[in-house]
């Protein structure tokens, strides 16, 4: 893949003849955070409403104030870090010459400047890759990410014989996942991640210098084509991915020279003849909700919680005030954001504040409810709305 950071002149020539595009996996083999002009791609496609993510993982051991204030100015939708431990010494042990408290220190920082903005944006998750060293720190890990307000999400080691795990059982219990992804494949009869497959079709992988890698598991061989050179589509329609398409769903024979010949869930499709079906592809594709992401500011009220949900359309339905249907708590103080995802439209957004005794001893009145309508747009797919209770 070589070494080199994305060019903002060039990602901001891709997206200005491609306006379709409307969000950008900013992650995958690499770290982000080391291309040193990465606040001006934050602003060059806030600018143009298209919504970053690194939802593959960072691993956040340099990051700048400027720069993790700049994720949250420019609304950066969702960041995944990389956190293999809840300890400095487990952390190490797969994360050679990375230093877990300065990580923690980075996410407390983004903590601080969304306090500082009323933003909830970029969502933050845990991404903990489960190993026999730090198997035993997953509960410790999980609630650590809940204080950092974290969603967690453990994953499974592509490598198996890399420090397996010891409890299998425990592991399952505690993440829902199987030991390896052989135990997985045994289990369900298809390999763990075959969804990567579905990125030849829906979001197809570039690599830093505008070379098509196709998908976020390849990094042996691209399949040809350029699309900062060539244009994405031209890029697209000249490089061996509309042939590797087919392929993965049992149409023709696999081009040799495809990175796809070379990867172990192609390779698990060929010797099972199970291959990519049209409506597994088409299930897959992306839909046009936007994240939502909802801050309440107590602003002098005496609320300690709100229950916040959205209804359709800007006419209160006081029904639903009074019977409120499934509702997010957000604590005053403690909360970054409640966040769900809509389709655009028209909503109203419904929030219930509560004045909360911790110990359940003592009943406040009751307080009233704070309407906002607001209109999710097309674009962008990450939007935010700031309720003031008082």
């Amino acid at each position: 893949m070589g070494a080199g950071h994305l060019d903002p002149t060039a990602f901001e020539r891709l997206l200005d003849a491609n306006p379709e595009i409307s969000g950008v996996e900013l992650s995958n083999y690499g770290e982000m955070f080391l291309n040193p002009r990465l606040r001006e791609i934050l602003r060059i496609a806030h600018e143009r409403k298209v919504v970053l993510n690194a939802q593959n993982g960072t691993n956040l051991n340099h990051a700048s104030e400027e720069t993790l204030e700049a994720l949250v100015e420019y609304r950066f939708g969702t960041l995944s870090v990389s956190i293999d431990g809840a300890s400095a010494e487990t952390y190490s042990h797969y994360r050679r010459k990375g230093d877990f408290e300065r990580v923690i220190r980075h996410i407390e920082t983004i903590n601080r400047f969304k306090r500082k903005h009323f933003s909830g944006f970029p969502f933050l998750t845990w991404q903990f890759i489960v190993f026999g060293h730090n198997e035993h720190e997953i509960e410790a890990a999980r609630k650590t990410a809940t204080r950092l307000g974290m969603a967690f999400r453990p994953k499974i080691s592509w490598d198996d014989e890399f420090s397996p795990i010891r409890n299998p059982q425990l592991v399952q219990i505690q993440t829902g996942l199987r030991a390896t992804r052989s135990e997985h494949y045994q289990a369900t009869g298809t390999a763990y991640l075959r969804s990567i497959c579905y990125q030849l079709w829906h979001s197809p992988v570039l690599n830093w210098d505008g070379r098509l890698m196709g998908c976020c598991r390849n990094f042996w061989r691209e399949f040809g084509g350029n699309a900062f050179e060539d244009g994405l589509r031209g890029a697209m329609d000249a490089s061996g991915i509309p042939a590797a398409r087919e392929a993965l769903m049992g149409q023709r024979e696999m081009d040799p020279a495809s990175p796809c010949t070379d990867c172990d869930l192609y390779l698990t499709m060929k010797q099972d003849g199970n291959w990519l079906s049209r409506a597994e592809i088409e299930r897959a594709a992306p839909n046009n909700h936007a994240m939502v992401s909802v801050v309440v500011d107590a602003a002098g009220s005496p609320a300690t919680h709100a229950d916040v949900f959205l209804a359709p359309g800007h006419e209160v339905n006081r029904l639903l005030l009074a019977r409120p249907p499934a509702a997010q708590r957000f604590e005053i103080g403690v909360s970054y954001a409640v966040a769900g995802a809509v389709a655009p439209g028209e909503y109203t957004v419904c929030v219930l504040p509560k004045q909360l005794d911790p110990a359940y001893r003592k009943q406040y009145p009751a307080l009233p409810a704070v309407t906002h309508a607001v209109t999710v747009p097309e674009r962008p797919r990450a939007v935010e709305y700031l309720v003031r209770l008082g």
